[in-house]
């Protein structure tokens, strides 16, 4: 995609897992990879990118994660979507929609085409 928009910038992944503030809640996840951040972060204006934003606490795992490789200079960040229920105060730079769900909605996204489903959770 980058190569779409002539941009040869090198991309990163990032694992939050073990910096999740409910990690010894949840314990262990079975797919937990290591992060891949092939270039300098300090003094970097990075992008972040998260595909939905609910509660904040990704973003905020994601932030501490970065510092742990140094200080950028900014940190941009990219949401698809935002269901507008934050618990932590991050709101994105970009976004992509913003929807406001009941307490037994969910969204579920599947692509690589976007397909947004919302689905009603019976208690």
């Amino acid at each position: 995609m980058l190569d779409e928009l002539g941009n040869d910038s090198p991309l990163g992944t990032l694992d939050v897992s073990f910096y999740r503030d409910d990690f010894s809640q949840n314990g262990l996840h079975p797919q937990v990879r290591p992060s891949a951040l092939p270039f300098e972060i300090e003094g970097q204006h990075l992008v972040l990118i998260d595909d939905v934003l609910m509660s904040g606490r990704t973003i905020r795992a994601a932030l501490n994660e970065l510092f742990d490789y140094g200080r950028p200079a900014s940190v941009t960040l990219v949401c698809l979507l935002d269901l507008d229920a934050g618990e932590l105060p991050i709101r994105p730079n970009v976004v992509g929609a913003t929807l406001s769900l009941a307490a037994h909605e969910r969204v579920k996204l599947s692509g690589p085409e976007l397909k947004l489903e919302l689905q009603d959770l019976a208690f």
